[in-house]
């Protein structure tokens, strides 16, 4: 076995790693792994030196700050662990540095906008039923798609009005969804799906074709049309209400670490990122409204 696989086994059984994530460490790993081939180095014997120069070479190329300091942050956990382990004496990385990078701040909607978006299925149809109740419990319990598609039934408590939410590395959270959303679910389970469902037993709570959970896909051409029909031009992506889902929270006083249970992060960094959205927000509002903006 090699030493990236025995790092990425150990990355599956300690932390969960999903398959996206160790995809990526891998293809980190194996960059970095033919350039030191080239030199007739290997992972466990590369210096400080050797990165610099690769770091350099890799803007040269044009690579942005961005995708050199997830570069670092990849070899970074592999030589903790490879010290850790006994594999190496000393850290080759230890006091390596990349300039701080701002995060980029995720695509949004403004409170009106994420109304209109969830008026624009026609409630009158059974899938327009279906959508409205995806939409609602997108928003509501700020999910991403890929856990909104693969609910089940059983993972639903009326009674309680929460939603378990397998999440990554097969995490499950219980996420509250709120009346309106709870109310429409309600809805969707006693008229639309049974309709949708040639055997309603099966455990998709959301059918595509077949009886089969819908597909990420498929849903989010379903939320661009719907935007359309709402009249809503900014550009989206799947995890826009998610988004709007934690900033509309911070926004109306939520504290940060009950925003980060409920989204699913494992780290509180990962959550911060919303504060500059916030932030942001009020910066472009007082820029608009305020005379000496």
């Amino acid at each position: 076995m090699s030493v990236i696989d025995a790092y990425l086994d150990a990355l599956w059984l300690e932390q969960g790693a999903s398959d996206h994530t160790l995809a990526a460490y891998r293809r980190d790993l194996t960059a970095w792994q033919e350039q030191l081939e080239r030199d007739d180095e290997t992972l466990l014997t590369a210096s400080p030196a050797r990165f610099g120069a690769w770091m350099e070479q890799r803007r040269e190329q044009g690579y942005q700050l961005r995708s050199n300091a997830r570069m670092l942050s990849s070899l970074r956990s592999f030589y903790r662990w490879a010290r850790l382990y006994g594999h190496i004496d000393s850290d080759p990385l230890a006091n390596v540095s990349l300039p701080k990078v701002r995060p980029s701040l995720p695509d949004t909607l403004e409170e009106d906008e994420v109304e209109r978006l969830l008026l624009a299925p026609d409630v009158g149809t059974p899938l327009g039923v279906r959508d409205r109740t995806m939409l609602e419990l997108l928003y509501a319990c700020g999910l991403r798609v890929s856990e909104l598609v693969g609910l089940t039934g059983d993972a639903i408590n009326l009674r309680q009005g929460v939603v378990r939410v397998r999440g990554k590395g097969d995490k499950d959270r219980l996420v509250p969804m709120g009346d309106e959303a709870a109310a429409w679910l309600a809805h969707y389970i006693e008229t639309a799906r049974p309709t949708l469902m040639q055997d309603p037993t099966r455990p998709a709570l959301f059918p595509g074709r077949g009886d089969k959970a819908m597909t990420r896909q498929t849903f989010w051409h379903r939320i661009k049309a719907h935007a359309i029909t709402a009249g809503i031009a900014r550009p989206l992506s799947p995890h826009t209400l998610r988004h709007a889902f934690a900033t509309h929270l911070l926004n109306h006083g939520a504290n940060l670490r009950v925003v980060q249970l409920l989204l699913g992060h494992s780290d509180l960094s990962t959550t911060q990122i919303y504060t500059h959205v916030a932030q942001a927000r009020l910066e472009q509002l007082h820029a608009e409204h305020h005379p000496r903006g």
